[in-house]
């Protein structure tokens, strides 16, 4: 978990930067979760709150579990004017709840810092019988082989990292990981939907952007802004502009 409190110590700019989520996801969960006003739901890791607002319109109660001091003070102001919400600030691992009192257990880009040996049983113990667990992340990939761009931001990584910042836009692997995990612990109606979308940034925003991420703030400083300022400079010799493409994968079970 060390990782996870460089984002503590970020908040502004993990706010400003991480991507949202579609609408088009939101209302498949909701829809298959059933929720309304009488419903409990928990939401797991939830960081600045990007993924939290849809829930907290249906009506139902929301306790955000965070282990980040700041971003729980962050997203209890944020949230302040649904009655129906409140934040812990402790690990999910920690946490205490009465089992099967829940309808909805969902976690947006975060429950990979759980182990899968305590977050799946964990979850399946505190849903009531029916209740969903939902599972999400957003997965930017910025490697096209017929982008000049990326192909330079790629030789970037390689002359200060030694490798290649790639991963697959369909990670097949990583779905079924999930996917045979909720299966494993108990979970029926196992479901996978994929979702796309694109963001475009500025060489000054995409630099914002990695200051996000935990292995890019555990460079050498120094290196990390020469880093910094071989990208902008890239970014601004081939237009200025940089695009990501996002795949959000969302898994959903059911406790029997």
């Amino acid at each position: 978990m060390a990782g996870y409190y460089v984002f503590d110590e970020n908040v502004a700019v993990y706010e400003k930067w991480r991507p949202r989520y579609v609408e088009d996801m939101y209302s498949d969960i909701i829809a298959y979760a059933g929720l309304s006003s009488q419903s409990n739901a928990i939401e797991i890791g939830i960081g600045t709150g990007q993924a939290t607002e849809p829930f907290l319109r249906t009506g139902c109660a929301v306790t955000a579990i965070e282990i980040g001091k700041n971003l729980a003070e962050f997203v209890s102001c944020r949230y302040a004017g649904y009655p129906k919400f409140r934040v812990e600030n402790i690990s999910f691992e920690e946490f205490a709840c009465e089992p099967q009192t829940l309808d909805l257990v969902y976690s947006a880009t975060a429950f990979h810092w759980i182990p899968p040996e305590i977050g799946y049983p964990k979850a399946f113990e505190l849903l009531r019988g029916g209740g969903s667990i939902a599972l999400f992340w957003n997965r930017p990939f910025v490697n096209r082989s017929n982008d000049p761009l990326h192909k330079e931001i790629q030789s970037i990584y390689m002359k200060y990292r030694g490798e290649v910042r790639t991963q697959p836009e369909y990670d097949a692997d990583k779905y079924r990981s999930v996917q045979d995990a909720m299966c494993r612990y108990g979970f029926v109606d196992v479901r996978l939907k994929l979702y796309h979308t694109t963001r475009q940034f500025s060489g000054d925003d995409y630099v914002g952007l990695l200051n996000t991420y935990s292995d890019h703030l555990a460079m050498d400083t120094s290196m990390r802004l020469r880093f910094e300022a071989d990208i902008k400079k890239a970014i601004e010799s081939f237009g200025g502009i940089v695009t990501v493409y996002d795949t959000i994968d969302l898994h959903m079970g059911r406790k029997p």
